[in-house]
Order: C-alpha cells, then structure tokens, then sequence
C-alpha cells in the first residue's frame, strides 16, 4: 500500500534523511522508532508533502505522489495527524472533523462510523475544540484525518503529552480503525509500549536512517529500549 524507496530530505544543504526505504502492506501497522532529533518527524512531514523531498520515491497504492502538493496527496490516499494535534482551537469538534472532507464527495455531515468510534466526540460536537483535553483533542485529530477516507494514515508522535490511561485507549482505537477501515498505518513513537500493542513491524530511525527491523512476534525489546535510550 505504501513504498518508500531512497527518499533524501534535507533542510537547505543540511541533510537529515540521506537515503531511506521501507514498505507497509494493506492493513499492516508499521512503528518508526527514534529518539528526538532522529528524523521521525522529518519523515512524516515528507511523506505527507508538508517537506518535499530532495529526491526518491514514494508510491501509495500504485501511484507515485513525491512530487505532489500534500491535498493531492491526501486525495490520492495519504492521511496525516501531526505532532501536537494541531487542532482548530476556535472551531466547535464537528467543524474540526468536517475540515478533513475536503477531498470526498459527500461532505454533507461526519460519518456515523466515525462519532461510532469516538464517541466522547459526538457528545462534545458542539463544543470548542480548544477546550477538551489533549487525548480528545488526539481523537478529534485522528478522526479528522479518517474522514479524508484514506489509505494509509499516518501519525507522528500521538502519545506526546497525553496521560498513560488514555494512551491506552488510543492504542485500542487504533487497533479498531485498522479492521473497520481495512488500512495500513505509520506511527512514528518513542513509546515502546504502546508501539508494542499496535504495530506489526517496528523499525528504529538513527541519523535518518532505518537501522533495525522487527516483526511484532520475534520483536526484541531489551535491544529496541537500548536505542531509544542510547
């Protein structure tokens, strides 16, 4: 569903991914793991087109989209929730969501299976996005990216900031998109545990580069803690 193959970024003449490729198939979850300044973020924000990339490919069920614009992007499949949700703080939750319709056809009002899968959402829908807490405002980010009807959803760092109880929660929501939506999903964490209750595949992003791979049954997690600690 989705093929990365030599993609470089760099900011200005300063390269910060030299040379990474990778693949997640349809309904697989696949964890990038790093520590901060590692390129995790970096990677995420050249996949969605808000950091074009120096050069690669980058191919999303048969259609290659590098050198798209991100909406051309998001229309053509790819999904993102940012770093610290960046919601619209003045927007009511429903207006929030709705923003993320702009691709599909029908933008008439927030599908059922949505508000099915976030409740607490539907219940605070008239409610300013600004006022609810960072693990609805986490909701509210993945829910409007889901209503763009993806094909790989993408998320970068969704435990930042938010209370173990609820990183949980999101860990079991996630788990639930990926058999409703039938999609494939890229998380990039520095949680192992909660990687480990999502992802099929993890891999650890050094330096812009993909160094260590495995798969959830045979995962080593003494190793994968060493490199998050490192």
């Amino acid at each position: 569903m989705l093929n990365v193959n030599n993609l470089s970024v760099a900011y200005g003449e300063s390269t910060v991914i030299p040379d990474l490729s990778f693949d997640v198939k349809k309904g697989e979850t696949v964890a990038i793991m790093g520590r901060n300044g590692m390129g995790k973020t970096t990677l995420m924000k050249s996949l969605v087109g808000v950091l074009r990339s120096r050069s690669g490919t980058i191919d999303v069920d048969g259609s290659e989209v590098a050198g798209m614009d991100s909406h051309k992007r998001v229309a053509r499949g790819i999904a993102f929730v940012p770093q610290g949700r960046q919601v619209f703080s003045t927007l009511t939750v429903e207006e929030n969501i709705r923003t993320g319709q702009e691709t599909v056809k029908d933008r008439r009002k927030v599908p059922d299976n949505i508000y099915a899968l976030f409740p607490v959402l539907h219940e605070m829908r008239r409610r300013k996005a600004g006022n609810l807490s960072g693990g609805q405002q986490q909701q509210l980010a993945i829910a409007r990216a889901l209503v763009s009807e993806p094909k790989v959803l993408l998320l970068d760092e969704p435990t930042e900031g938010i209370q173990p109880s609820i990183i949980k929660d999101i860990a079991r929501t996630l788990n639930d998109i990926k058999k409703v939506y039938d999609l494939s999903i890229v998380v990039s964490e520095q949680v192992l545990s909660f990687t480990l209750d999502i992802a099929d595949r993890l891999f650890v992003i050094e330096s812009g580069r993909l160094i260590h791979e495995d798969d959830r049954a045979s995962v080593d997690e003494a190793k994968i803690a060493r490199y998050l600690s490192v």
